[in-house]
């Protein structure tokens, strides 16, 4: 997986989906952004980095020969490759967070956005034709804005400095790896090391449905990326239908 870097875009996310519809990008190119001024994060939301001190990345994936419904597939490779990268700087104490956070304690380390090419070819046929897997990781800020309390950096928990490129390639070559293993080896081993990892698993939490809140225990996610909680029922809650209230 080549590492492309860019002085300055608005998204990388934005910057590869452009390339994938000029016929520029190709299967495992990673886009690295030294500043990226509107980092998008999940549900609409933002995702704040500072210039030359994080990671923000994107990278190209071919989907194929998994189907639209199997889109968690990548959601799921993606988050396990970044968390086992992770796991030898940041420790033991590191955790995937529904769907694809990365927190270390209880404090959000990474994120994970990823951004599907779907077209209709007519007569209802619909091919899934490109991922593209933004990955935004808390590097060598030592601060944060109040309204990011709840963030953490690889220096603050190592008290160093890190190479940020050589972070980045390593980090393309470990999703890399999980990607070929998940077209070779199918989705079961993969699942199996997220939900070993998962954040807040057996333990009770509070969420948040529309006007209810409710405490459960967080058991697993499924194979199609439903979060199973259980209390006096099992219940299970798609990706936005549900808020962590931490």
């Amino acid at each position: 997986m080549p590492l492309i870097e860019l002085k300055s875009v608005d998204s990388t996310n934005n910057y590869a989906l452009d390339q994938i519809h000029a016929n520029l990008a190709q299967p495992g190119y990673c886009y690295f952004a030294h500043e990226q001024t509107a980092g998008k994060g999940q549900r609409g939301k933002s995702w704040a980095t500072e210039k030359d001190s994080d990671i923000a990345m994107s990278i190209v994936l071919q989907p194929q020969p998994l189907l639209i419904f199997q889109q968690f597939r990548i959601s799921a490779c993606v988050a396990v490759a970044t968390y086992d990268f992770l796991l030898k700087y940041a420790g033991r104490q590191l955790r995937i967070k529904w769907p694809n956070d990365l927190y270390w304690k209880k404090k959000k380390l990474g994120g994970i956005l990823i951004e599907n090419v779907v077209r209709s070819k007519g007569s209802g046929v619909i091919t899934w034709d490109w991922s593209v897997a933004g990955i935004g990781i808390n590097v060598n800020r030592s601060k944060f804005p109040e309204e990011l309390k709840n963030a953490i950096s690889l220096s603050q928990i190592r008290r160093q400095k890190f190479d940020r490129i050589y972070l980045a390639e390593e980090l393309c070559r470990s999703v890399d790896h999980y990607y070929r293993l998940l077209m070779t080896n199918g989705f079961a081993s993969i699942l199996d090391r997220y939900n070993a990892v998962l954040y807040k698993k057996d333990k009770l939490v509070k969420l948040k449905k529309a006007n209810r809140v409710f405490e459960t225990r967080i058991k697993s996610v499924s194979e199609t990326g439903q979060l199973i909680t259980q209390h006096a029922i099992e219940e299970r809650f798609d990706f936005g239908e549900v808020e962590w209230l931490l």
